[in-house]
C-alpha cells in the first residue's frame, strides 16, 4: 500500500508541483534518474507505465525510495482499467495518473485513498472526472489546448485543479505562461531527460537543470 497519505502526496504537489514522468527498461537508469531528480529538489515523481517491464521496474523502484529518497513521493502514470490500478496499489504507488477518465479507476483510488488524476481535454470530461472523484484533473495534452484554456476554464470552474502534461517546456517563459494561467501543477517527461544525457548517463547534468528548474519556479 502507498507510502504516503493522500494529504501528503497533495501537500507535496502544493509545494513543488513540477512532476517529473519517466519510464526505462534499465533498472539501474530508472533509480539513477529518480535520485538525480531527487537530488535537484524534485519531491513529487511520475513513473510511467510503458512496456511489459513497468511492472517490476516498478516495485524495484518503490524499495530504492524507501532506503534513498525517503521524502518522495513515486506515482505510477498511464493507468488504463482497475486491474491495472489494483496492481500497482499494491506495489505501494502513492498516487495514480491516467491519459484519460475511467470511472472504475477512479473507484479503485477511492476505496484505497489514493489520490488519482485522470486526463481530460473538455470542461464536461473534467466536471465529470471531478464527480467521480478527482481532486486534480490532468489537461492532456497541454499544448493541444494551451494556457488560454486553461485560463479561460478556471472562469466558470475556478476551484479546479488542473495539471498540465503536454506542451511544458523546462524554461521560465513556459512555467510562467501556465502557473498564470490557472495551472496548479505541471508534468513534463522528455524535455527533462534530454536522450544523449541518459545515453551518456550523464545525471549530474540532470540534477543540476532539476535544480535550475525548481529555482526558475521559485522566483516567478
Amino acid at each position: 500500500m502507498a507510502r504516503n497519505s493522500s494529504e501528503v502526496v497533495y501537500q507535496r504537489i502544493q509545494e513543488t508541483p513540477i512532476v517529473p514522468l519517466f519510464f526505462n527498461a534499465d533498472l539501474s537508469i530508472a533509480t539513477s534518474v529518480l535520485k538525480a531528480c531527487y537530488d535537484g529538489g524534485i519531491r513529487v515523481f511520475e513513473f510511467t507505465n510503458r512496456g511489459k517491464e513497468a511492472p517490476y521496474i516498478f516495485a524495484k523502484a518503490m524499495e530504492y525510495v524507501e532506503k534513498e529518497c525517503p521524502d518522495l513521493v513515486l506515482g505510477i502514470g498511464t493507468i488504463y482499467d482497475a486491474k491495472q490500478a489494483h496492481e500497482f496499489i499494491q506495489m505501494g504507488a502513492d498516487f495514480m495518473l491516467q491519459p484519460f477518465t475511467t470511472e472504475a479507476v477512479g473507484e479503485i483510488c477511492g476505496k484505497y485513498d489514493i489520490p488519482w488524476m485522470p486526463g481530460a481535454m473538455t470542461l464536461t470530461e473534467i466536471r465529470q472526472a471531478e464527480i467521480w472523484g478527482a481532486k486534480i484533473v490532468k489537461i492532456f495534452p497541454g499544448n493541444v489546448v494551451g494556457p488560454a484554456f486553461v485560463k479561460a476554464l478556471k472562469g466558470p470552474m475556478p476551484n479546479t485543479q488542473i495539471m498540465v502534461t503536454g506542451g511544458v517546456e523546462p524554461n521560465k517563459e513556459s512555467l510562467s505562461t501556465w502557473f498564470k494561467a490557472g495551472a496548479a501543477a505541471v508534468g513534463m517527461g522528455s524535455q527533462l531527460f534530454p536522450a544523449d544525457l541518459i545515453a551518456k548517463k550523464d545525471y549530474h547534468a540532470i540534477e543540476q537543470m532539476i535544480a535550475e528548474l525548481i529555482t526558475t519556479y521559485r522566483e516567478l
